[in-house]
């Protein structure tokens, strides 16, 4: 079977990721790089492809069996249409859309033609997620009840003088760059997020955007959670510093950062410490305690070996660009929550 061919529009720090990983990528192939700068040119010389300023230049010149879009934020729901259009399965980086009426325009326009639509919340494709994933689904854990999550960090200080310091104003804070990625990884192991509740704080930085946030979710399925978000904590409890699955930061795998828990057992993630109830289901009653194995790997390259599945009809998106959808609609309601001090209740 030959390999898919993929194109990788955006040459920046996660388009050059996506590029390596496809090039690695046993079943994929790397066939050409959409970027209109000097860099990318030069980035396509080296893999030996073509490079083209536009999709609708490498659409011209012939398509791609896929497209991965790692384009800035605001060009995903127009490169994401483009791809639609041109009949392109599209890997679209999170998030979706800069909006969620642009994001809702994309996938809508994905499912009404038949089109494969992904969003690139790569921790999906982690074999951590995905054990987790399997044990709640499992029922291993009884009803699940409660969830509590951290992503408790430090930026450096260099990190806001990045562009002018975009990053010291709203917009910029952790919630709409990081928070994402938690979002997407509790709906992805509990289910939809139904009602929000949330309160930030600058106090510590004192820029304009936030830098530390306390929520609260509920589940459609009637659990609660409650998450706690900071960019200036001095902590590990991060998805980063305890998962082990990106290099460049210290981990610290004794460190937890999700805690679901149910009405036979408890999971906490992602050292996969697993408790739960054989006899009778009381707190005098002993745990039955294990540690769930995990063969631990790239997520971007388990997505990008998944996403060539999907182009080949063999595998269902494991992240659509409606769960991506979900995703950004829950982020934006938390932040109307905070701005408000008032419940924001979701209809998908």
């Amino acid at each position: 079977m030959r390999p898919v061919g993929i194109a990788v529009a955006g040459a920046g720090l996660i388009g050059k990721r996506h590029i390596e990983e496809v090039v690695a990528g046993a079943d994929v192939e790397l066939v050409a790089i959409v970027d209109p700068s000097p860099a990318a040119a030069e980035l396509a010389n080296k893999y030996d492809v073509r490079c083209h300023p536009s999709l609708t230049e490498l659409f011209a010149a012939g398509k791609p069996d896929g497209v991965i879009l790692a384009t800035p934020n605001q060009l995903h729901v127009d490169g994401g249409l483009e791809c639609v259009a041109a009949g392109v399965p599209v890997i679209v980086e999170k998030p979706i859309g800069d909006t969620v009426a642009g994001a809702r325009r994309l996938v809508e326009a994905g499912e009404a033609a038949g089109v494969a639509v992904l969003t690139g919340h790569h921790r999906n494709y982690s074999a951590i997620m995905a054990k987790a994933r399997e044990i709640v689904q499992s029922r291993r854990l009884g009803r699940v009840v409660a969830v509590t999550g951290t992503a408790l960090f430090h930026k450096p200080d260099d990190y806001f003088d990045v562009g002018g310091g975009w990053r010291r104003e709203t917009g910029g804070g952790p919630v709409l760059l990081n928070l994402i990625h938690e979002v997407n990884n509790l709906q992805s192991l509990i289910g939809d997020i139904v009602k929000v509740q949330a309160v930030t704080s600058n106090a510590s930085r004192g820029y304009p955007v936030e830098d530390t946030a306390a929520m609260i979710f509920t589940f459609a399925q009637g659990a609660v959670g409650t998450f706690l978000l900071s960019d200036t904590a001095a902590s590990p409890r991060s998805w980063e510093q305890t998962s082990g699955e990106n290099l460049d930061y210290a981990c610290y795998p004794d460190e937890d950062c999700y805690h679901i828990a149910g009405t036979v057992g408890s999971l906490s993630i992602p050292t996969m410490r697993l408790r739960t109830y054989s006899g009778d289901q009381s707190w005098y009653t002993p745990f039955d305690s294990v540690v769930e194995a995990v063969e631990r790997c790239d997520p971007l390259a388990r997505q990008i070996s998944h996403f060539a599945q999907v182009i080949r009809g063999q595998a269902a998106p494991i992240c659509s660009g409606r769960d991506g959808l979900k995703t950004l609609m829950v982020v934006d309601a938390l932040i109307r929550a905070a701005q408000t001090g008032r419940p924001v209740e979701l209809e998908y």
